[in-house]
Protein backbone atom coordinates (compact mmCIF):
# COMPACT_ATOMS: atom_id res chain seq x y z
CA UNK A 1 0.00 0.00 0.00
CA UNK A 2 1.20 3.48 -0.81
CA UNK A 3 0.93 6.27 1.72
CA UNK A 4 -2.01 7.68 -0.26
CA UNK A 5 -3.77 4.32 -0.05
CA UNK A 6 -3.31 4.27 3.72
CA UNK A 7 -4.48 7.85 4.20
CA UNK A 8 -7.59 7.35 2.05
CA UNK A 9 -8.54 4.22 3.99
CA UNK A 10 -7.95 6.03 7.29
CA UNK A 11 -10.14 8.99 6.38
CA UNK A 12 -12.88 6.74 5.01
CA UNK A 13 -12.98 4.98 8.39
CA UNK A 14 -12.89 8.31 10.24
CA UNK A 15 -15.86 9.66 8.28
CA UNK A 16 -18.05 6.55 8.54
CA UNK A 17 -20.17 8.11 11.35
CA UNK A 18 -20.70 11.19 9.14
CA UNK A 19 -21.68 9.02 6.18
CA UNK A 20 -24.15 7.05 8.30
CA UNK A 21 -25.69 10.26 9.66
CA UNK A 22 -26.11 11.66 6.15
CA UNK A 23 -27.66 8.48 4.81
CA UNK A 24 -30.16 8.22 7.66
CA UNK A 25 -31.23 11.83 7.13
CA UNK A 26 -31.52 11.43 3.35
CA UNK A 27 -33.82 8.44 3.94
CA UNK A 28 -35.83 10.27 6.63
CA UNK A 29 -36.53 13.59 4.88
CA UNK A 30 -39.76 12.57 3.06
CA UNK A 31 -41.37 11.98 6.47
CA UNK A 32 -41.54 15.77 6.84
CA UNK A 33 -43.68 16.08 3.69
CA UNK A 34 -45.73 12.96 2.92
CA UNK A 35 -48.44 13.59 5.52
CA UNK A 36 -48.95 17.26 4.72
CA UNK A 37 -51.20 18.71 2.04
CA UNK A 38 -49.65 20.77 -0.77
CA UNK A 39 -51.24 23.84 0.84
CA UNK A 40 -49.17 23.12 3.97
CA UNK A 41 -45.98 22.63 1.95
CA UNK A 42 -46.35 18.87 1.81
CA UNK A 43 -46.01 16.33 -0.98
CA UNK A 44 -47.42 12.79 -0.67
CA UNK A 45 -44.90 11.60 -3.28
CA UNK A 46 -41.83 13.23 -1.74
CA UNK A 47 -38.67 11.26 -2.43
CA UNK A 48 -39.98 9.41 -5.46
CA UNK A 49 -39.25 10.23 -9.11
CA UNK A 50 -39.72 13.92 -9.97
CA UNK A 51 -40.32 14.72 -6.27
CA UNK A 52 -36.71 14.67 -5.03
CA UNK A 53 -36.10 18.33 -4.25
CA UNK A 54 -36.21 18.30 -0.40
CA UNK A 55 -33.72 15.43 -0.36
CA UNK A 56 -31.27 16.83 -2.87
CA UNK A 57 -31.55 20.31 -1.40
CA UNK A 58 -30.39 18.79 1.89
CA UNK A 59 -27.58 16.97 0.10
CA UNK A 60 -26.35 20.09 -1.68
CA UNK A 61 -26.24 22.08 1.56
CA UNK A 62 -24.55 19.22 3.39
CA UNK A 63 -21.93 18.74 0.67
CA UNK A 64 -21.01 22.40 1.01
CA UNK A 65 -21.05 22.25 4.83
CA UNK A 66 -18.72 19.24 5.09
CA UNK A 67 -16.34 20.79 2.54
CA UNK A 68 -16.80 18.15 -0.12
CA UNK A 69 -16.35 20.95 -2.68
CA UNK A 70 -13.76 23.71 -2.90
CA UNK A 71 -16.28 26.53 -3.30
CA UNK A 72 -19.99 26.77 -2.53
CA UNK A 73 -20.84 27.35 -6.19
CA UNK A 74 -19.17 24.06 -7.15
CA UNK A 75 -22.33 22.28 -5.96
CA UNK A 76 -25.42 23.21 -8.00
CA UNK A 77 -28.54 21.99 -9.79
CA UNK A 78 -28.49 21.66 -13.57
CA UNK A 79 -31.48 22.51 -15.76
CA UNK A 80 -32.90 19.00 -15.53
CA UNK A 81 -32.74 18.94 -11.73
CA UNK A 82 -29.67 16.78 -11.15
CA UNK A 83 -27.44 17.79 -8.26
CA UNK A 84 -23.90 18.31 -9.58
CA UNK A 85 -20.70 18.87 -7.66
CA UNK A 86 -17.11 18.73 -8.83
CA UNK A 87 -13.51 18.85 -7.61
CA UNK A 88 -10.06 19.16 -9.16
CA UNK A 89 -6.60 20.32 -8.16
CA UNK A 90 -6.03 23.67 -9.94
CA UNK A 91 -2.36 23.62 -8.95
CA UNK A 92 -1.26 20.23 -10.27
CA UNK A 93 0.32 21.78 -13.36
CA UNK A 94 -1.91 19.92 -15.82
CA UNK A 95 -4.32 21.85 -18.08
CA UNK A 96 -7.95 20.99 -17.40
CA UNK A 97 -8.44 20.01 -21.04
CA UNK A 98 -5.80 17.28 -20.63
CA UNK A 99 -7.08 15.79 -17.37
CA UNK A 100 -9.03 12.58 -17.04
CA UNK A 101 -12.66 13.27 -16.25
CA UNK A 102 -14.38 10.83 -13.91
CA UNK A 103 -18.13 10.94 -13.34
CA UNK A 104 -19.64 9.46 -10.19
CA UNK A 105 -23.33 8.84 -10.86
CA UNK A 106 -26.05 7.89 -8.39
CA UNK A 107 -29.80 8.43 -8.37
CA UNK A 108 -31.63 10.11 -5.49
CA UNK A 109 -35.22 8.97 -6.07
CA UNK A 110 -36.75 5.80 -4.67
CA UNK A 111 -39.63 3.51 -5.52
CA UNK A 112 -42.91 3.97 -3.64
CA UNK A 113 -42.16 3.79 0.09
CA UNK A 114 -45.23 1.70 1.14
CA UNK A 115 -44.98 2.99 4.70
CA UNK A 116 -47.98 1.10 6.07
CA UNK A 117 -46.71 -2.22 4.69
CA UNK A 118 -43.28 -1.61 6.20
CA UNK A 119 -44.73 -1.04 9.65
CA UNK A 120 -47.14 -3.95 9.42
CA UNK A 121 -44.75 -6.55 8.00
CA UNK A 122 -41.34 -5.59 9.35
CA UNK A 123 -42.04 -3.41 12.37
CA UNK A 124 -39.72 -0.80 10.88
CA UNK A 125 -40.57 2.67 9.55
CA UNK A 126 -39.55 3.19 5.93
CA UNK A 127 -38.35 6.74 6.70
CA UNK A 128 -37.31 6.74 10.35
CA UNK A 129 -35.77 3.29 10.25
CA UNK A 130 -35.56 1.00 13.25
CA UNK A 131 -37.23 2.86 16.11
CA UNK A 132 -38.10 -0.01 18.49
CA UNK A 133 -36.04 -3.20 18.28
CA UNK A 134 -38.72 -5.15 20.15
CA UNK A 135 -41.17 -4.62 17.29
CA UNK A 136 -38.88 -5.88 14.53
CA UNK A 137 -40.20 -8.95 12.73
CA UNK A 138 -36.94 -10.83 12.27
CA UNK A 139 -38.60 -13.81 10.64
CA UNK A 140 -40.12 -11.57 7.95
CA UNK A 141 -36.79 -9.85 7.24
CA UNK A 142 -34.93 -13.14 6.96
CA UNK A 143 -37.57 -14.45 4.56
CA UNK A 144 -37.98 -11.26 2.53
CA UNK A 145 -34.41 -10.08 2.01
CA UNK A 146 -31.73 -11.67 -0.09
CA UNK A 147 -29.00 -11.21 2.50
CA UNK A 148 -28.59 -10.09 6.08
CA UNK A 149 -25.39 -10.29 8.12
CA UNK A 150 -25.33 -12.49 11.25
CA UNK A 151 -27.81 -11.17 13.81
CA UNK A 152 -25.04 -10.11 16.18
CA UNK A 153 -23.98 -7.61 13.48
CA UNK A 154 -27.41 -6.08 12.89
CA UNK A 155 -26.29 -3.02 14.81
CA UNK A 156 -24.47 -2.05 11.59
CA UNK A 157 -27.69 -2.04 9.53
CA UNK A 158 -29.42 1.13 8.31
CA UNK A 159 -33.05 0.41 7.40
CA UNK A 160 -35.31 2.48 5.19
CA UNK A 161 -36.54 3.08 1.66
CA UNK A 162 -33.51 4.03 -0.39
CA UNK A 163 -30.92 2.43 1.87
CA UNK A 164 -30.05 -0.40 -0.52
CA UNK A 165 -31.25 1.42 -3.64
CA UNK A 166 -29.31 3.63 -3.75
CA UNK A 167 -28.74 6.64 -1.56
CA UNK A 168 -25.64 5.07 -0.06
CA UNK A 169 -23.82 5.51 -3.35
CA UNK A 170 -24.58 9.23 -3.42
CA UNK A 171 -23.42 9.64 0.18
CA UNK A 172 -20.24 7.69 -0.59
CA UNK A 173 -19.50 10.06 -3.45
CA UNK A 174 -19.82 13.07 -1.14
CA UNK A 175 -17.45 11.56 1.41
CA UNK A 176 -15.05 10.62 -1.39
CA UNK A 177 -14.79 14.16 -2.78
CA UNK A 178 -14.25 15.44 0.77
CA UNK A 179 -11.39 12.96 1.18
CA UNK A 180 -9.85 13.84 -2.18
CA UNK A 181 -9.81 17.54 -1.32
CA UNK A 182 -8.25 16.88 2.08
CA UNK A 183 -5.53 14.74 0.46
CA UNK A 184 -4.98 17.04 -2.50
CA UNK A 185 -1.41 17.82 -1.39
CA UNK A 186 -0.67 14.08 -1.42
CA UNK A 187 -1.78 13.72 -5.04
CA UNK A 188 -5.37 12.48 -4.59
CA UNK A 189 -6.59 14.76 -7.40
CA UNK A 190 -3.55 14.97 -9.63
CA UNK A 191 -4.47 14.95 -13.29
CA UNK A 192 -8.20 14.38 -12.78
CA UNK A 193 -11.51 16.19 -12.63
CA UNK A 194 -14.20 14.42 -10.63
CA UNK A 195 -17.78 15.38 -11.41
CA UNK A 196 -20.48 13.82 -9.23
CA UNK A 197 -24.10 13.62 -10.36
CA UNK A 198 -26.90 12.90 -7.92
CA UNK A 199 -29.54 12.26 -10.55
CA UNK A 200 -33.33 12.39 -10.50
CA UNK A 201 -36.16 10.36 -12.03
CA UNK A 202 -34.14 7.14 -12.46
CA UNK A 203 -36.72 4.79 -10.98
CA UNK A 204 -39.45 6.04 -13.33
CA UNK A 205 -37.28 6.71 -16.37
CA UNK A 206 -33.91 4.94 -16.18
CA UNK A 207 -31.01 7.09 -17.29
CA UNK A 208 -33.02 10.32 -17.50
CA UNK A 209 -30.22 12.38 -15.94
CA UNK A 210 -27.60 11.15 -18.44
CA UNK A 211 -30.09 11.51 -21.32
CA UNK A 212 -30.28 15.20 -20.45
CA UNK A 213 -26.47 15.42 -20.58
CA UNK A 214 -26.39 13.72 -23.97
CA UNK A 215 -28.94 16.16 -25.35
CA UNK A 216 -27.94 19.45 -23.75
CA UNK A 217 -24.33 19.22 -22.52
CA UNK A 218 -22.07 16.79 -24.35
CA UNK A 219 -22.59 17.97 -27.98
CA UNK A 220 -20.93 21.33 -27.23
CA UNK A 221 -18.87 20.54 -24.11
CA UNK A 222 -15.11 20.62 -23.98
CA UNK A 223 -12.95 17.68 -22.88
CA UNK A 224 -12.86 19.02 -19.32
CA UNK A 225 -16.60 18.23 -19.04
CA UNK A 226 -17.06 15.06 -21.13
CA UNK A 227 -16.34 11.89 -19.09
CA UNK A 228 -13.54 9.45 -19.72
CA UNK A 229 -15.25 7.00 -17.39
CA UNK A 230 -18.50 6.86 -15.42
CA UNK A 231 -18.79 5.09 -12.07
CA UNK A 232 -22.40 4.04 -11.51
CA UNK A 233 -23.01 3.74 -7.77
CA UNK A 234 -26.20 1.68 -7.92
CA UNK A 235 -26.12 -1.47 -5.77
CA UNK A 236 -23.38 -3.92 -6.80
CA UNK A 237 -23.73 -6.32 -3.89
CA UNK A 238 -24.81 -9.92 -4.45
CA UNK A 239 -26.55 -11.99 -1.76
CA UNK A 240 -24.48 -15.03 -2.70
CA UNK A 241 -21.15 -13.68 -3.91
CA UNK A 242 -20.36 -10.57 -1.86
CA UNK A 243 -20.86 -6.84 -1.41
CA UNK A 244 -19.30 -4.05 -3.49
CA UNK A 245 -18.72 -5.87 -6.74
CA UNK A 246 -17.13 -4.19 -9.75
CA UNK A 247 -19.74 -4.38 -12.50
CA UNK A 248 -19.00 -3.77 -16.17
CA UNK A 249 -22.29 -4.26 -17.96
CA UNK A 250 -26.04 -4.67 -17.89
CA UNK A 251 -28.85 -5.65 -20.19
CA UNK A 252 -31.00 -2.94 -21.66
CA UNK A 253 -34.74 -2.70 -21.16
CA UNK A 254 -37.83 -1.29 -22.78
CA UNK A 255 -41.57 -1.02 -22.29
CA UNK A 256 -43.88 -2.51 -24.91
CA UNK A 257 -47.46 -1.32 -24.62
CA UNK A 258 -50.36 -3.31 -26.06
CA UNK A 259 -53.81 -1.70 -26.31
CA UNK A 260 -56.72 -3.98 -27.16
CA UNK A 261 -59.94 -2.12 -27.97
CA UNK A 262 -63.17 -4.05 -28.19
CA UNK A 263 -66.85 -3.29 -27.86
CA UNK A 264 -68.52 -2.83 -24.51
CA UNK A 265 -71.95 -4.19 -23.63
CA UNK A 266 -73.93 -5.50 -20.68
CA UNK A 267 -72.36 -8.52 -19.05
CA UNK A 268 -75.61 -10.47 -19.29
CA UNK A 269 -75.37 -10.58 -23.08
CA UNK A 270 -71.65 -10.81 -23.93
CA UNK A 271 -72.41 -11.81 -27.52
CA UNK A 272 -73.31 -8.18 -28.13
CA UNK A 273 -69.75 -7.08 -27.44
CA UNK A 274 -66.12 -7.94 -28.13
CA UNK A 275 -64.19 -8.54 -24.92
CA UNK A 276 -60.68 -6.94 -24.96
CA UNK A 277 -59.83 -8.43 -21.57
CA UNK A 278 -60.32 -12.00 -22.74
CA UNK A 279 -58.54 -11.50 -26.06
CA UNK A 280 -55.81 -9.47 -24.36
CA UNK A 281 -55.43 -12.15 -21.70
CA UNK A 282 -54.75 -14.64 -24.49
CA UNK A 283 -51.97 -12.36 -25.78
CA UNK A 284 -50.38 -12.22 -22.31
CA UNK A 285 -50.66 -16.00 -21.96
CA UNK A 286 -49.05 -16.72 -25.32
CA UNK A 287 -46.28 -14.20 -24.67
CA UNK A 288 -45.50 -15.89 -21.35
CA UNK A 289 -45.45 -19.34 -22.93
CA UNK A 290 -43.10 -18.19 -25.69
CA UNK A 291 -40.76 -16.66 -23.12
CA UNK A 292 -40.80 -19.85 -21.03
CA UNK A 293 -39.66 -21.74 -24.13
CA UNK A 294 -37.17 -18.93 -25.00
CA UNK A 295 -38.71 -18.53 -28.45
CA UNK A 296 -37.37 -15.26 -29.88
CA UNK A 297 -34.87 -14.56 -27.10
CA UNK A 298 -31.09 -14.45 -27.30
CA UNK A 299 -28.62 -15.41 -24.59
CA UNK A 300 -25.24 -13.90 -23.69
CA UNK A 301 -22.81 -15.81 -21.53
CA UNK A 302 -21.92 -12.70 -19.52
CA UNK A 303 -25.06 -10.53 -19.40
CA UNK A 304 -27.59 -13.37 -19.47
CA UNK A 305 -30.65 -13.97 -21.64
CA UNK A 306 -33.32 -11.51 -22.69
CA UNK A 307 -36.58 -11.56 -20.75
CA UNK A 308 -40.18 -10.46 -21.17
CA UNK A 309 -42.84 -10.25 -18.50
CA UNK A 310 -46.25 -8.61 -18.20
CA UNK A 311 -45.69 -5.74 -15.77
CA UNK A 312 -48.66 -3.33 -15.78
CA UNK A 313 -52.30 -3.19 -16.87
CA UNK A 314 -55.28 -0.84 -17.06
CA UNK A 315 -58.87 -1.79 -17.80
CA UNK A 316 -61.41 0.69 -19.15
CA UNK A 317 -64.86 -0.62 -18.27
CA UNK A 318 -68.18 0.96 -17.29
CA UNK A 319 -68.71 -1.53 -14.44
CA UNK A 320 -67.83 -4.95 -13.11
CA UNK A 321 -70.93 -6.39 -14.77
CA UNK A 322 -70.04 -5.31 -18.29
CA UNK A 323 -67.84 -6.35 -21.18
CA UNK A 324 -64.96 -3.84 -20.97
CA UNK A 325 -64.22 -1.27 -23.65
CA UNK A 326 -60.41 -1.33 -23.62
CA UNK A 327 -57.56 -3.33 -22.07
CA UNK A 328 -54.07 -1.81 -21.99
CA UNK A 329 -51.05 -3.65 -20.65
CA UNK A 330 -47.28 -3.49 -20.82
CA UNK A 331 -44.41 -5.90 -21.13
CA UNK A 332 -41.13 -5.21 -19.38
CA UNK A 333 -38.61 -6.43 -21.96
CA UNK A 334 -34.97 -6.86 -20.94
CA UNK A 335 -32.60 -6.77 -23.91
CA UNK A 336 -29.37 -8.73 -24.00
CA UNK A 337 -26.55 -8.52 -26.54
CA UNK A 338 -27.89 -8.89 -30.08
CA UNK A 339 -31.51 -8.01 -29.27
CA UNK A 340 -33.11 -4.82 -30.58
CA UNK A 341 -36.18 -2.79 -29.61
CA UNK A 342 -37.51 -3.05 -33.16
CA UNK A 343 -37.41 -6.85 -33.23
CA UNK A 344 -38.88 -7.05 -29.72
CA UNK A 345 -41.92 -5.06 -30.83
CA UNK A 346 -42.20 -7.16 -33.99
CA UNK A 347 -42.18 -10.34 -31.89
CA UNK A 348 -45.26 -9.16 -30.00
CA UNK A 349 -46.96 -8.09 -33.23
CA UNK A 350 -46.35 -11.60 -34.58
CA UNK A 351 -48.10 -13.45 -31.73
CA UNK A 352 -50.94 -15.67 -32.96
CA UNK A 353 -53.25 -14.23 -30.29
CA UNK A 354 -52.79 -10.75 -31.75
CA UNK A 355 -53.88 -11.97 -35.17
CA UNK A 356 -56.82 -13.83 -33.62
CA UNK A 357 -58.04 -10.69 -31.84
CA UNK A 358 -57.82 -8.62 -35.01
CA UNK A 359 -59.68 -11.22 -37.03
CA UNK A 360 -62.42 -11.17 -34.40
CA UNK A 361 -62.86 -7.45 -35.00
CA UNK A 362 -60.89 -6.00 -32.12
CA UNK A 363 -58.27 -3.32 -32.58
CA UNK A 364 -54.78 -4.22 -31.31
CA UNK A 365 -52.04 -1.58 -31.13
CA UNK A 366 -48.45 -2.48 -30.17
CA UNK A 367 -46.19 0.49 -29.37
CA UNK A 368 -43.35 1.87 -27.30
CA UNK A 369 -44.72 4.40 -24.77
CA UNK A 370 -43.19 7.85 -24.32
CA UNK A 371 -42.17 9.20 -20.92
CA UNK A 372 -43.91 12.56 -20.56
CA UNK A 373 -43.63 13.47 -16.86
CA UNK A 374 -41.71 16.61 -15.93
CA UNK A 375 -38.74 16.59 -13.56
CA UNK A 376 -39.00 18.62 -10.34
CA UNK A 377 -37.37 21.43 -12.34
CA UNK A 378 -40.10 21.22 -14.99
CA UNK A 379 -37.95 19.65 -17.73
CA UNK A 380 -39.75 17.12 -19.95
CA UNK A 381 -37.55 14.68 -21.89
CA UNK A 382 -40.36 13.07 -23.94
CA UNK A 383 -38.17 10.05 -24.58
CA UNK A 384 -39.32 6.67 -25.89
CA UNK A 385 -39.15 4.18 -23.03
CA UNK A 386 -36.18 2.31 -24.46
CA UNK A 387 -33.14 1.99 -22.23
CA UNK A 388 -30.05 0.64 -23.93
CA UNK A 389 -27.74 -1.96 -22.46
CA UNK A 390 -23.98 -1.52 -22.36
CA UNK A 391 -20.81 -3.51 -21.83
CA UNK A 392 -17.33 -2.29 -20.94
CA UNK A 393 -14.62 -4.78 -22.00
CA UNK A 394 -12.77 -6.39 -19.12
CA UNK A 395 -9.44 -5.26 -20.57
CA UNK A 396 -10.46 -1.58 -20.63
CA UNK A 397 -8.30 0.63 -18.37
CA UNK A 398 -11.41 1.59 -16.38
CA UNK A 399 -12.02 -2.01 -15.29
CA UNK A 400 -8.35 -2.65 -14.62
CA UNK A 401 -8.10 0.55 -12.57
CA UNK A 402 -11.15 -0.49 -10.55
CA UNK A 403 -9.54 -3.80 -9.64
CA UNK A 404 -6.32 -2.04 -8.65
CA UNK A 405 -8.10 0.58 -6.56
CA UNK A 406 -10.08 -2.12 -4.76
CA UNK A 407 -6.91 -4.03 -3.92
CA UNK A 408 -5.25 -0.84 -2.70
CA UNK A 409 -7.82 0.50 -0.25
CA UNK A 410 -10.34 -2.27 0.46
CA UNK A 411 -8.57 -5.64 0.30
CA UNK A 412 -6.15 -4.87 3.19
CA UNK A 413 -9.08 -3.93 5.44
CA UNK A 414 -11.60 -6.77 4.95
CA UNK A 415 -11.39 -10.56 5.03
CA UNK A 416 -14.59 -11.98 3.50
CA UNK A 417 -14.55 -14.62 0.79
CA UNK A 418 -16.33 -14.45 -2.55
CA UNK A 419 -19.25 -16.86 -2.61
CA UNK A 420 -20.05 -16.79 1.11
CA UNK A 421 -22.96 -14.33 1.14
CA UNK A 422 -23.21 -10.57 0.87
CA UNK A 423 -20.13 -9.80 2.96
CA UNK A 424 -17.19 -7.52 2.13
CA UNK A 425 -14.69 -9.65 0.22
CA UNK A 426 -10.92 -9.40 0.18
CA UNK A 427 -10.72 -10.28 -3.51
CA UNK A 428 -12.35 -7.89 -5.99
CA UNK A 429 -15.27 -9.43 -7.86
CA UNK A 430 -15.91 -8.39 -11.48
CA UNK A 431 -19.46 -9.14 -12.58
CA UNK A 432 -22.60 -7.58 -14.11
CA UNK A 433 -25.99 -6.25 -13.03
CA UNK A 434 -29.25 -8.11 -13.39
CA UNK A 435 -31.31 -4.92 -13.02
CA UNK A 436 -31.09 -1.55 -14.76
CA UNK A 437 -29.20 1.62 -13.80
CA UNK A 438 -28.51 5.17 -14.96
CA UNK A 439 -25.98 3.61 -17.34
CA UNK A 440 -28.72 3.10 -19.93
CA UNK A 441 -28.85 6.87 -20.47
CA UNK A 442 -25.27 7.22 -21.72
CA UNK A 443 -25.21 5.26 -25.04
CA UNK A 444 -25.74 7.42 -28.11
CA UNK A 445 -25.72 6.66 -31.86
CA UNK A 446 -22.26 5.87 -33.13
CA UNK A 447 -22.45 8.73 -35.63
CA UNK A 448 -23.41 11.34 -33.02
CA UNK A 449 -20.96 14.21 -32.66
CA UNK A 450 -19.24 14.64 -29.29
CA UNK A 451 -15.98 16.49 -30.08
CA UNK A 452 -14.92 16.53 -26.45
CA UNK A 453 -14.84 12.72 -26.40
CA UNK A 454 -12.27 12.42 -29.19
CA UNK A 455 -9.48 11.13 -26.94
CA UNK A 456 -11.61 9.53 -24.23
CA UNK A 457 -11.42 5.81 -25.17
CA UNK A 458 -15.21 5.56 -25.33
CA UNK A 459 -16.60 2.10 -25.96
CA UNK A 460 -18.12 1.58 -29.41
CA UNK A 461 -20.07 -1.18 -31.13
CA UNK A 462 -21.76 -1.41 -34.51
CA UNK A 463 -24.55 1.00 -33.56
CA UNK A 464 -23.83 2.84 -30.30
CA UNK A 465 -21.00 4.42 -28.34
CA UNK A 466 -20.72 5.45 -24.71
CA UNK A 467 -18.11 6.41 -22.14
CA UNK A 468 -16.46 3.50 -20.38
CA UNK A 469 -18.70 2.60 -17.45
CA UNK A 470 -18.21 0.55 -14.34
CA UNK A 471 -20.54 -0.11 -11.44
CA UNK A 472 -19.50 0.14 -7.81
CA UNK A 473 -22.10 0.82 -5.18
CA UNK A 474 -23.37 0.03 -1.72
CA UNK A 475 -26.31 -2.30 -1.20
CA UNK A 476 -27.26 -5.87 -2.03
CA UNK A 477 -29.05 -6.08 -5.39
CA UNK A 478 -31.48 -8.72 -4.10
CA UNK A 479 -32.54 -6.38 -1.24
CA UNK A 480 -33.59 -3.51 -3.47
CA UNK A 481 -37.24 -2.48 -3.84
CA UNK A 482 -38.21 -4.75 -0.96
CA UNK A 483 -40.03 -4.00 2.28
CA UNK A 484 -37.34 -3.96 4.95
CA UNK A 485 -34.51 -3.00 2.62
CA UNK A 486 -31.37 -2.13 4.51
CA UNK A 487 -27.68 -1.40 4.14
CA UNK A 488 -24.70 -2.53 6.17
CA UNK A 489 -23.14 0.83 6.98
CA UNK A 490 -19.63 -0.63 6.76
CA UNK A 491 -20.08 -0.65 3.00
CA UNK A 492 -20.21 3.17 3.09
CA UNK A 493 -16.67 3.32 4.43
CA UNK A 494 -15.16 1.09 1.78
CA UNK A 495 -17.23 2.53 -1.05
CA UNK A 496 -16.01 6.04 -0.18
CA UNK A 497 -12.41 4.80 -0.06
CA UNK A 498 -12.74 3.18 -3.50
CA UNK A 499 -14.33 6.28 -5.06
CA UNK A 500 -11.59 8.48 -3.60
CA UNK A 501 -8.79 6.23 -4.90
CA UNK A 502 -10.10 5.25 -8.34
CA UNK A 503 -9.60 8.59 -10.19
CA UNK A 504 -5.83 8.81 -9.94
CA UNK A 505 -5.37 5.06 -10.41
CA UNK A 506 -7.35 5.36 -13.63
CA UNK A 507 -5.34 8.41 -14.71
CA UNK A 508 -2.15 6.40 -14.33
CA UNK A 509 -3.46 3.53 -16.52
CA UNK A 510 -5.46 5.31 -19.21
Amino acid sequence: MSNLDVRIAELAAKYLPLASEMLKEAIRIPADYVDKSPEQGGDPQCGTSNHEFPRIDYLRKKIVAIKAVRKDEDAFFDDFGNLVWWVEDPNDGIPSSEKKVIYIDGHTDTVKPLRAQWLQNSGIDCFNGLEDATKVNKAFLNKELGYLPPENEWNHLIFGRGSADQLGGVISAAIATKIMLELEAEGALKGVIVRSYATVCEEDNDGAGPMFLNRQVFPTAGPEIVPDVVILTDSTGCSKNGALGIYRGQRGRMQIEVTVTGKSCHGSMPWEGKNPLEFGGAIVKEAAEKYDKRIGFKDDKFLGHGTRTASWAKLDTPSDCAVPEKFTFRFDRRLTIGETPEQSVADVEALDAVETARKAGLKVEVSIPTYTDASWKGYVLNNPQVYLGWLTPEEHPAVQAAVSAYKAVISPNVDGKVGTGGCLTKEPRVDRWVFSTDGVGYPIPKAASVPGAAKKQWVSNDVYKHPAMIGFGTGIEQNTHKIGECLDERELQHSAAFLARFPTVFASKA
